[in-house]
């Protein structure tokens, strides 16, 4: 493995010397029973080294780790390792952070992947990407926020904190293909003091990396994690929603605002065939985390 070049997993038990994750190494399988797919763990980085433990340590930060039932890694078929090519196998478990940037009037950003991109294309998720050397969670996600949507936040303009970790493989369903990504992505909740109308008056989006973006109230985020990606779902739109949301589009090089049908967001990952545009299994996660702080006492 090139460990030396990006910041990987590392896992450790019962205090012992942590050990880089191996890609077909199921990181919540490792601190959890076969029949569950979340566990707390504590986690944080040292020399370039993103630690899971089932223990503390000095740093750590105890968070919830989870994975969908459906996880490629954890439904590999037993001895298969031989059907992935050789450098998939060797790459172990990427880091990556995600920001779920709150306006002061309670709104959420998102942001439509580029339909050119090699891993979930046309998916709407929080900007993110992935940690590089010598960086620290927060810092990740600042650049990140800046780079996919012109946004920079300045220090005393916001609060953060870690609000919980997915483990995420693509494609997100062995019935869509073998998995040839495999991350442990960080959910970073930052607290900005500006409304949407004027995070959004500063957003100039990377087309190379966002093809739209919205702003989900607390109601559209609880439909959209209602939709339970691997169970099976009525169709029916919520009688409270309106049929479409609107967004901000971009098209060589303009912006405009469009409305998007809510029935979009609404979807979920399908079983086979090409994926669809929809919130992704993970960022669902991350809403739902981000819903619960509203019944915090500190919140």
């Amino acid at each position: 493995m090139e460990t030396f070049k990006k910041v990987l997993v590392y896992l450790s038990r019962e205090d012992c010397l942590p050990r880089c994750a191996r890609f077909l190494q199921s990181i919540t399988g490792e601190f959890c029973a076969p029949q569950e797919d979340k566990v707390s763990v504590s986690c944080g980085l040292d020399r370039n080294k993103f630690i899971i433990s089932n223990g503390e340590f000095c740093g750590s930060s105890r968070v919830l780790l989870k994975r969908p039932p459906f996880c490629p890694i954890k439904n590999f078929p037993e001895g298969q390792a031989c059907s992935l090519p050789p450098d998939v196998l060797g790459r172990g478990v990427d880091v990556g952070v995600a920001v779920i940037l709150q306006s002061v009037d309670t709104k959420v950003l998102l942001t439509r992947r580029a339909a050119s991109l090699n891993t979930f294309p046309n998916v709407w998720v929080p900007p993110g990407g992935h940690i590089e050397l010598h960086e620290q969670p927060l810092d990740a996600g600042l650049r990140e926020l800046a780079e996919e949507t012109g946004l920079r936040l300045e220090e005393g303009s916001y609060s953060w904190r870690l609000l919980g970790l997915w483990e995420s493989v693509f494609p997100p369903m062995l019935t869509l293909g073998l998995p040839v990504r495999h991350h442990v992505v960080m959910y970073l909740l930052l607290l900005s003091l500006e409304t949407h109308l004027q995070l959004q008056a500063r957003l100039h989006p990377d087309e190379e990396e966002v093809s739209a973006s919205i702003w989900l109230e607390p109601r559209t985020a609880e439909a959209i994690v209602e939709m339970v990606d691997g169970a099976p779902n009525s169709g029916n739109l919520p009688d409270d929603l309106l049929p479409t949301v609107r967004i901000t589009e971009l098209c060589n090089g303009a912006v405009k605002a469009t409305m998007l049908p809510i029935s979009t967001l609404l979807n979920t990952v399908p079983a086979a065939g090409v994926d669809l545009e929809r919130v992704s299994t993970g960022t669902k996660y991350a809403l739902q985390l981000w819903l619960d702080t509203f019944s915090q006492p500190d919140h």
